[in-house]
């Protein structure tokens, strides 16, 4: 419960501290007195969007605070999934910097507003009078049954499978654009990747082939050259090699008288060993040219390719030409494995849809145990407010496909009187009935005893006399197992409340400002007495609040 709250240059609040009791307390006051913004200022509390507007003093930072009881209800998993200390006693507080920038406290601990908002939207029902409006809606309608089902746990596992579902789908739907795509390029790329590997290209070929093609187009300048060096080497009758020979032999003679001509005859005898071996490879490479048309032919085909392919490619070289079949293949694998990661996904797809509808059927299955409880409780309540003809449905009907909550759909049916067909309740009822409905589905909430407040914004709209009587009696019920905060306009509900506060303005410093005081029993009859009739009451007015204190 909300054990106290602190505002500190909240708009219209210079400095407020007050403490809220365990059950039913009541807050009054003039309309425009500011019971707006200390809803508003809770709202900080618990997460709500707020900006520079909202500070009284543009230079100071405006900070609101709130020290709620929370044990029994469950909540050390959130402490602990958010790496926060758990404190029976919990402080919740926000700050809104001159700068604009806002900062969020969990137990002094510095967190995400987020965090502050799913820990605020468990410890606090805020029912303002839009939220009359929200209960036309499907989507808070399945809320408040889920609320009664008891799904949370269930509905927290569905919505991590729906989100790894919808991933899925999501990447389904990438790699089958993907793999159309792909197969839209798959015969050009085959052809292309065809072109070359038929080709059977070598790395360095073009180099060799252009080599080899010189040698072969100069094949008969290369074998007379050759032939005529080897021919005047040693072929010839005075050939180099035979007159080296002849001097060797004079040498020869002469090293045995004269040493000088050793060194010469060893230099001569080196130049015709290696002369000598010129002549023999130079008889070979002529022995071995030859003009070879067709060989030329073949090797001006393999060029002729080779060049084909770089200019349609725009590379110069084969092992770019090889790199780009290499990419080619790359893009081939790519597309056949599509298949199989199409497969993959769709597996993964049927393995989480069959998850889904698991867990839709077991909420589904709590969802329908729990209808007939509620259509009876809502009617009940609504008799006890003056509707004794009510009539209250809840219509399920069957999703086409998985939403966030599951695959129902529930629509809240209503009627007013017996000869009224069932409907739609924002087809069919009216503004003091719709209060009288939210009141109803708000005694749903306290059963559960899921929350530990409920702040009620004149959930009394559009009702009086009697009824706003026994509207008290059920506020008051609520409060035997919630904390109730209810602000009223009607004397009948804020007399039912075990403690009253009074929202105010005053002016001080030519200036205006909100507050809060709890009232004192004699305070309190004065209270209920103008609410009755008004600044100047009577007697009269002061004996009937006495009545309804009673």
């Amino acid at each position: 419960m909300l054990k106290s709250l602190s505002i500190k240059n909240y708009a219209l609040i210079d400095s407020l501290n007050v403490e809220f009791s365990s059950d039913l307390n009541i807050l009054t006051g003039e309309t425009g007195a500011g019971k707006s913004i200390l809803l508003g200022a809770i709202g900080l509390i618990i997460g709500q969007r707020a900006d520079l507007s909202v500070l009284r003093d543009k230079s100071e930072k405006c900070t609101a605070e709130g020290i709620f009881e929370i044990r029994n209800y469950g909540l050390q998993g959130f402490f602990t999934e958010n790496e926060l200390d758990y404190e029976d006693v919990t402080i919740l507080r926000r700050e809104i910097t001159p700068s604009g920038k806002s900062r969020a406290f969990i137990n002094d601990t510095p967190v995400n507003v987020k965090v502050l908002h799913d820990l605020g939207m468990k410890l606090i029902d805020i029912h303002s009078q839009h939220q009359n409006l929200e209960l036309n809606e499907k989507h808070y309608q399945l809320r408040l049954v889920d609320l009664v089902a008891g799904n949370e746990e269930l509905l927290k596992k569905y919505a991590e499978v729906f989100r790894k579902y919808l991933s899925l789908q999501e990447e389904l739907n990438r790699t089958l654009l993907l793999s159309a795509q792909s197969k839209k390029d798959l015969d050009y790329f085959e052809f292309q990747f065809k072109q070359l590997a038929e080709a059977k290209l070598i790395e360095n070929e073009q180099e060799v082939l252009e080599i080899l093609l010189e040698k072969l187009t100069h094949a008969e300048e290369i074998k007379a050259i050759f032939g005529k060096a080897n021919q005047v080497l040693a072929e010839d009758d005075h050939s180099v090699l035979a007159v080296l020979k002849e001097n060797l032999n004079n040498l020869g003679k002469l090293r045995s008288i004269l040493p000088e001509s050793e060194l010469i005859f060893n230099r001569l005898e080196s130049v015709y060993i290696e002369l000598k071996d010129i002549a023999a490879e130079s008889s070979v490479i002529a022995d071995k040219t030859e003009n070879d048309p067709d060989k030329i032919d073949q090797v001006n085909q393999r060029l002729d390719l080779i060049y084909t392919l770089q200019q349609k490619h725009r590379v110069a070289s084969v092992s770019e030409l090889l790199e780009i079949q290499a990419e080619l293949n790359a893009k081939i694998e790519q597309i056949g494995s599509y298949e199989i990661e199409i497969e993959r996904i769709q597996k993964g797809i049927y393995v989480h849809k069959t998850t889904l509808s698991d867990l839709s059927a077991q909420m589904n299955k709590r969802r329908t145990s729990v209808s007939r409880q509620i259509e009876m409780k809502v009617i009940e309540v609504l008799q006890n407010l003056g509707i004794p003809n009510a009539a209250f449905k809840l219509k399920f009907e069957k999703l086409s496909d998985f939403s966030t909550t599951g695959l129902d759909e529930i629509s809240f049916m209503f009627s007013a009187n017996k000869s009224q067909e069932l409907q739609e309740i924002a087809k069919v009822a009216s503004g003091g009935e719709m209060s009288r409905l939210m009141l109803a589905v708000k005694t749903l909430i306290t059963d559960t005893k899921s929350l530990p407040t409920i702040i009620f914004d004149e959930i009394d709209t559009g009702v009086s006399g009697e009824v706003a009587v026994k509207m008290g009696v059920i506020l008051a019920q609520m409060a035997e197992t919630v904390q109730v905060l209810n602000i009223t306009h009607l004397p009948q509900i804020a007399a039912k409340g075990q403690h009253h506060y009074k929202v105010f303005k005053f002016d001080q410093n030519e200036q205006t400002y909100t507050s809060i005081r709890k009232l004192t029993d004699q305070e309190r009859i004065e209270e209920i007495a103008q609410m009755l009739s008004g600044d100047n009451f009577s007697s009269t007015a002061m004996e009937t609040a006495k009545e309804l204190l009673q």
